[in-house]
């Protein structure tokens, strides 16, 4: 059985249900998923005043040595600019002890995330987290197009074949669709999938 880590970070929501879909596929697949966030970073009286709620009744990662006792990590992250966001972007710039001991060497790596509207990064995002996932030596799973539900433009829906993805809203007031959310759950089957082919 793969042991695949969800490690996200959500301000608001968006991208805890994606984490949760994540999940729900690996277990769907009959593997192990344990979801954690990083550390909120922002300061708790700006937290506070931006109404941010996106990770309460999730548990915290222990720190970045806990990377090293999965078989595949999948990280999720809201959009900043373009970039994945600062939080994650901090606990990342935490896992130097694990590049040099190549602890990360051979597992799988993934990546989903939210943005606000549909030309806000998505892409750019993804791509920002698969290269630190690469650096690490992990072995790349995107959400391939055996997914058809990412094609078409009848709605307006996230997806992309770097990872999951969906719109928020310039409000935060639209959830993940039926098709994100299946999108996300399709990628954390193949990750499940895939880490339990390398660990034969």
């Amino acid at each position: 059985m793969a042991r695949i880590l969800v490690l996200f970070y959500s301000s608001y929501g968006h991208t805890a249900a994606l984490a949760e879909a994540v999940a729900q596929g690996v277990r769907e697949a009959g593997h192990q998923a344990d979801l954690r966030h990083v550390p909120e970073t922002a300061p708790p009286e700006v937290a506070r005043a931006a109404g941010f709620a996106g990770m309460d009744g999730y548990t915290c990662i222990d720190g970045p040595d806990a990377l090293a006792d999965y078989d595949g990590i999948v990280v999720g992250t809201p959009t900043r600019y373009g970039r994945m966001a600062s939080q994650m972007a901090a606990f990342w710039d935490q896992t130097g002890g694990l590049w040099v001991k190549g602890a990360l060497i051979g597992k799988v790596g993934a990546a989903f995330t939210s943005t606000a509207t549909q030309h806000g990064g998505q892409e750019m995002t993804l791509l920002s987290v698969l290269v630190n996932l690469l650096h690490m030596g992990c072995t790349i799973v995107g959400l391939d197009y055996g997914f058809a539900g990412q094609n078409g433009v009848e709605d307006v829906k996230g997806g992309t074949p770097y990872g999951p993805s969906t719109i928020a809203g310039s409000d935060g007031s639209r959830q993940p669709s039926a098709v994100e959310l299946d999108g996300a759950r399709h990628l954390g089957r193949r990750v499940a999938e895939t880490a339990a082919r390398l660990n034969d």
